[in-house]
């Protein structure tokens, strides 16, 4: 196939098709069109819409055809630009573009030299009328081949592409700012370039992550923020990785300098609870006051090394906000998240994140993203870090506008980054600005980039920084002398140096909180005071008039008859049976918190009817599919109930999820793994984060995980939450880890998180085959008047008979007292631990002493003994070396695939419980 094909066959249809509306309505058409069309009539019929006429037509008509079919080839070649003039810019500073064809050239559009002095009609599309096609290329290329490349064809929405065609032709795609503001963006230049040469000086060899090549991204962010303020924008916040954290901190967000040169120095911290973290990892809040006067709020997320994990707190954060501060106004908020080129291309939690830009849940407005692109990766270079084009070609997935831009040229810089904004707020749409740079040093300072990148790096070695190249072109145009960027330089300099005076007359450094704004009046809680009781009490008048909202669906819809006998068989077990299930504990706890005036969000997959259909928190109306949430008609003052069913991802769902819950301590978050086991799609949200933030970073976070967990012969990857994991992430006070065997013991768990006066995340390894179980039901009086039960003794045993005494957690509970009942053991006594951490360990010793004729102490689990609790509790409860394990024998796998197999093996763990002669190999 002719590889120009596609030039000569270039929207064809479509200025067919805006013909025929030109012919139906002229009015109707876009006016370039229009006037374009008008010169189509005047060419084929001798006459014009506006009534001039030719005497003779037919003389007319020859050279006229052909000029009309140039015509056509000149808006090919228009269209070529548009869809492709962002492959031949100018916007590598330090390599030489890859080649593309085909090229822009005249003659792959059946056009030459000859005709680069014929007018054409088709001026009129790109703004400046009838024009030779000489004025229409240099037209196009200051629009589409200069410092800013525009990728905004794959766009389907009409009015996004004219109001971007109509963006871009104001002055030709080029930024007209003042002297003033011209000083300023070099103000902002200089000290981007001046604190990273003040650090290289004074801290020879550390990691810093240098911004170095990319410091055009300070006057960007600068410009983001102010020209926000003014169009309304009162928070802001940014997730980035390293590469010019530190200056971004320092320059952008206000951090004071001396903070950072006492985390250069290495001090010990301030505070002995805290472990802290590296520098370029630390999170930072507070209020800017624009030039203009408007305060403003903002934030930059702590982000591990992971890179692209906090892209997707940020999102949480941001809706979070929205949502509490705003009332789901999204203009008010504006996340910006900050990539690198090979971490924006390579990592799959991008494509998570890009994927919720529309959603329902998680949807944020419209994020700008920025991508500082040294366009290496590590020591990787580009072409070996994608497949793709462009490191950016993801917002394709969303059809989001990309600009390309030279990272040397700052005007051009902060030009598209005022479109990003104003797109973003004109649209609520994501905008991905491209920012070509390149990385003066290795990876990190003390890293040799010659190793792998030679040639790079000795045009790196030559090359001017961005400030002096605009300053240059500033001396030029006659706004500053060679003394203005010195003076800058200078004074800034001198900043820093009284800066690190103060700070080497510290001792210690200080963490300091993030978000702390969101947080007033919460504590910071040892293991001490997680174990203290917690009064979770409800007035049960005021329970039974929530329960009567939730069980009566409203008149005048119709419902499946399975919802019908649902509300109707919850109405019957509070009202008539006093028997609760496991749906209508945990549906009472929401209730509750709600009336309270706590929100409540529940995000995960299907978590709206729930994965095994007994949640039904939202119910469809039969015919018109319009959704009941009942849970929101329960009084005038109450909290927001917030439930959606996610996109299928799990990492960046998580990581959503805890940004949420990080920045409203006072809703109840969750999230719901379709079956616990997939929560390890997350697991480097897990460990990064949800396990080991309050150590690091003095985060606080109250998401709770509910994670389906069981063993009921559906295989390997439906049985276990691993359990093992979470439990091994325990330390100190990092999380609750709870196994809940009761409906009313999930209640006063849930309330537990909300009514403490400090917030750690909780795990709940929630029940499949026990939502249905006639014995796991509790009744009203243990929701209202009842306590969280950390362990729960055995209701039935006669202390005096007990010879074996059975601790075990979770649903196998229910196994084993399905055993014990038929054969009527009095002589075993099962104990179940409710909460795993902080284990509660005072009153498992209390349990051991009371039963004293018990000589056979018995840990029961259906795991493998590698897996769940066991290896858990024999570091953290020393009487655990005295107990016989029962449990299958050591696996990789957590379960069987054949269902007989796993019912043979979970029935010989039950044996052996009952039998200690029975043993298991290992």
């Amino acid at each position: 196939m002719d590889k120009f094909s596609f030039l000569n066959a270039a929207h064809s249809q479509h200025f067919a098709d805006l013909y025929d509306q030109y012919l139906e309505n002229p009015d109707a058409i876009e006016p370039s069109w229009r006037a374009f069309f008008q010169g189509f009539d005047f060419g084929q019929n001798g006459s014009s819409s506006n009534g001039i006429t030719i005497e003779d037509p037919d003389a007319y008509c020859e050279p006229q055809l052909e000029n009309l079919e140039k015509e056509f080839r000149v808006i090919k070649l228009i269209e070529g630009y548009r869809s492709r003039g962002h492959l031949f810019t100018l916007t590598n500073p330090v390599r030489e573009r890859r080649k593309y064809s085909p090229t822009l050239d005249l003659e792959n559009f059946a056009l030459s030299e000859k005709d680069l002095d014929t007018v054409f009609n088709a001026g009129e599309l790109i703004g400046i009328g009838s024009a030779s096609l000489r004025e229409i290329i240099h037209h196009l290329s200051n629009i589409y081949c200069q410092s800013i490349g525009v990728e905004y064809s794959h766009i389907r929405k009409p009015e996004e592409i004219q109001w971007i065609q109509n963006w871009l032709h104001v002055n030709d795609n080029h930024p007209k700012f003042s002297e003033d503001e011209k000083k300023h963006i070099l103000k902002k230049l200089n000290e981007a370039v001046s604190f990273e040469s003040f650090l290289h000086t004074k801290y020879v060899g550390q990691k810093r992550f240098s911004l170095e090549g990319g410091e055009s991204f300070i006057p960007a962010v600068d410009t983001i923020i102010e020209k926000a303020a003014v169009m309304g924008v009162e928070q802001f916040v940014m997730g980035m990785a390293h590469r010019g954290r530190l200056n971004t901190l320092v320059n952008i967000f206000g951090k004071n300098a001396q903070d950072i040169f006492s985390e250069f120095d290495g001090k010990d911290y301030e505070q002995e609870i805290f472990d802290g973290d590296v520098k370029y990892h630390l999170g930072w809040t507070s209020n800017r006051k624009t030039e203009n006067g408007k305060e403003i709020n903002i934030n930059i997320a702590p982000n591990p090394s992971h890179l692209e994990t906090v892209g997707a707190v940020v999102q949480g954060i941001t809706r979070a906000k929205q949502d509490r501060h705003f009332k789901g106004d999204p203009q008010k908020v504006l996340p910006i998240v900050v990539h690198g080129d090979a971490a924006i291309a390579g990592q799959g939690i991008v494509y998570e994140v890009v994927q919720m830009a529309q959603l329902d849940g998680y949807k944020t407005g419209g994020t700008i993203h920025i991508v500082i692109n040294n366009q290496v990766g590590f020591t990787t270079n580009y072409l070996d870090g994608r497949s793709s084009t462009y490191c950016t070609d993801v917002a394709k997935v969303t059809l989001s506008p990309v600009l390309h831009v030279n990272a040397d040229d700052v005007e051009a810089v902060v030009h598209a980054v005022t479109f990003a904004l104003e797109f973003r707020m004109a649209f609520g749409r994501d905008v991905f600005i491209d920012l070509l740079g390149y990385r003066k040093y290795g990876h990190n300072e003390g890293d040799e980039p010659r190793f792998t990148q030679p040639n790079l790096y000795k045009a790196i070695a030559k090359h001017q920084n961005p400030r002096d190249i605009y300053a240059e072109k500033l001396i030029e145009q006659g706004i500053i002398d060679k003394n203005y960027v010195v003076k800058l330089e200078e004074e800034y300099k001198n900043l820093l140096e009284e800066k690190l005076e103060v700070s080497r007359k510290q001792e210690k450094t200080t963490v300091t909180p993030f978000m702390q704004d969101e947080w007033e009046g919460f504590e910071y809680a040892d293991q001490q005071a997680m174990r203290k009781d917690v009064d979770t009490t409800f007035d049960i008048d005021k329970l039974t008039e929530i329960a009567k909202v939730i069980t009566k669906l409203p008149k005048g819809k119709k419902f499946l008859r399975k919802i019908e006998r649902l509300i109707e068989a919850r109405q019957a077990m509070y009202f008539k049976d006093n028997k609760l299930d496991w749906a209508m504990g945990e549906l009472l706890a929401y209730g509750t918190l709600l009336a309270e005036g706590f929100d409540v969000r529940i995000s995960g997959q299907d978590v709206e009817r729930g994965t095994f259909s007994h949640r039904h928190a939202v119910l469809k109306v039969e015919e018109s599919e319009e959704e009941i949430i009942l849970h929101n008609q329960l009084q005038q003052d109450q909290g927001d109930f917030y439930i959606y069913n996610s996109l299928l991802s799990e990492y960046a769902v998580v990581g959503f999820d805890y940004g949420y819950s990080m920045a409203t301590p006072n809703a109840l978050a969750i999230w719901e793994a379709q079956f616990g086991d997939f929560s390890n799609g997350a697991q480097i949200m897990i460990d990064q984060y949800i396990s080991a933030a309050e150590d690091k970073w003095k985060l606080q976070n109250g998401l709770v995980m509910l994670l389906p967990h069981g063993y009921e012969g559906q295989g390997a990857e439906h049985s276990s939450a691993r359990m093992e994991r979470y439990l091994q992430l325990c330390a100190r006070d990092n999380m609750f880890v709870a196994d809940v065997t009761t409906p009313a013991n999930l209640f006063h768990l849930l309330r537990r998180q909300m009514k403490i006066n400090y917030r750690k995340p909780l795990i709940v390894f929630t029940p499949k085959s026990l939502l249905r179980h006639p014995k796991v039901v509790s009744t009203k009086e243990e929701m209202a008047n009842g306590s969280f039960q950390e362990i729960i003794d055995d209701p039935a045993a006669d202390v005096k008979k007990v010879k074996s005494l059975v601790f075990c957690t979770g649903k196998f509970y229910y196994d084993l007292l399905e055993v014990k009942e038929e054969n009527k053991r009095d002589d075993v006594a099962l104990v179940r631990v409710e909460q795993l951490f902080p284990l509660p360990t005072d009153k498992m010793r209390d349990i051991i002493k009371k039963y004293k004729n018990a000589d056979d102490l018995v840990w029961a689990q259906e795991e493998p003994r590698n897996m769940g609790a066991y290896s858990f509790l024999l570091m953290h409860f020393e009487e655990m070396k005295n107990f016989r394990i029962s449990s299958r024998k050591f696996y990789s796998a957590p379960a069987a695939g054949s269902a007989i197999r796993s019912k043979r093996r979970h029935q010989r763990v039950i044996d052996s419980v009952f039998d200690k002669s029975i043993t298991i190999d290992n």
